[in-house]
């Protein structure tokens, strides 16, 4: 008989309990490992796209591109920031103070003034009659940057020198003052003419030093005359110290820049050239274009007989116009900007005022102005 017959019932049913619950117990042991693994391994579909993209950035993140921001500004300092290829995001990593004109240091700004002007001096005046119509802070006495050029040019249009006589670029006329860039390079040859047309026009720096080192007695000879020539006219506020503008030294005020723009404008050579729109160079190896500094002498809207730019962080930017204007021919100086700009939009806001038919002329102080005397 096999041993399952001499089991009894009792024995059986006790061995198949035992199995049921041996059974049980083992299974509770194991199925929650198995949910525990299956959990870790979650099943993710791939994005062949998204994998490009992930090696790309990883593959430009390593470029990282520099720049300042253009008028970037935080809490009245320029900011330089890093642009990220990888995030293509501005990230902020330095502060650099932004320089202080002599007219912020002096308190011009702290009121703009009836026009809502955004120059720290300012003036206009009827050049007919004289009269002036508008002023704030005419008398300041502030750096004049490159509107000395205007000077530079009267002194070389009244010195009887040839204008076809040809003047080289040298190594002396590299700014040393600013380290300013120029596209006449050392070696270009062009007439005194020519250098006028661009030191006016332009604005060239070394076309201005060059015209001032060719002059009979050399630089120290034609700064000298620039200054009799501003007494000659009356302007008394009125100092140079070298050809170009590049200099803080160089200032003036409003009240003597308007004398000095009536003067010139009497100069047919300098109503031409400061008011012409371009004029191209042949370099040898290719023909370089420059234009007018004023954007406002292309502008339909505008008659303008005389035009002269100028800025140098100490001066911020400037303008000298003479404009016709409702019919008045004016003289318009514009002092210490505080953008490229604004000065062009002071002209624009004084246009707007003067065409209104003012009956009252405006002058104006700031208030810090006024309390220093």
């Amino acid at each position: 008989m096999s041993r399952c017959a001499n089991l009894q019932p009792g024995h059986i049913l006790k061995r198949l309990l035992q199995f049921f619950l041996t059974v049980l117990f083992a299974s509770s042991l194991v199925f929650p490992v198995a949910q525990a693994a299956s959990a870790k391994k979650p099943v993710v579909k791939k994005h062949t796209h998204s994998v490009h993209i992930a090696k790309r950035d990883r593959a430009t993140s390593k470029r990282v591109i520099a720049r300042i921001v253009p008028r970037a500004r935080k809490n009245g300092h320029r900011v330089k920031v890093v642009a990220s290829a990888k995030r293509r995001s501005i990230v902020r990593v330095a502060y650099t103070p932004a320089p202080q004109s002599f007219g912020e240091l002096d308190g011009l700004h702290a009121k703009q003034g009836p026009l809502d002007l955004r120059s720290g001096a300012a003036l206009v005046m009827d050049q007919d009659t004289h009269e002036v119509l508008f002023s704030k802070n005419d008398d300041a006495v502030l750096p004049i940057a490159s509107l000395s050029k205007l000077m530079t040019g009267l002194v070389i249009s009244e010195s009887g020198l040839p204008m076809d006589q040809m003047i080289t670029i040298t190594q002396d006329d590299v700014d040393t003052i600013k380290h300013s860039r120029s596209r006449l390079r050392v070696g270009t040859t062009l007439t005194r003419g020519e250098m006028l047309h661009l030191a006016l026009m332009a604005s060239e720096n070394r076309a201005a030093h060059a015209l001032a080192r060719t002059y009979p007695g050399g630089v120290p000879a034609f700064v000298a005359v620039m200054n009799a020539k501003a007494k000659m006219i009356g302007m008394t506020s009125t100092h140079y110290v070298e050809p170009t503008g590049l200099s803080f030294h160089n200032q003036s005020s409003a009240h003597d820049l308007a004398l000095l723009a009536n003067v010139a404008y009497q100069v047919p050579l300098l109503r031409e050239v400061t008011t012409s729109h371009g004029m191209d160079v042949d370099m040898g190896r290719s023909v370089v274009q420059f234009h007018n500094t004023d954007r406002l002498v292309k502008n339909p809207g505008w008659d303008i007989g005389l035009s002269k730019t100028g800025f140098i962080n100490e001066a911020g930017h400037c303008l000298l116009m003479q404009a016709k204007v409702a019919g008045r021919n004016l003289i318009m100086v514009f002092l210490d900007s505080a953008g490229s700009l604004s000065r062009f939009a002071d002209a624009e806001r004084v246009r707007r005022w003067v065409e209104s038919d003012p009956r009252t002329a405006i002058s104006f102080t700031s208030a810090a102005q006024d309390n220093n005397g």
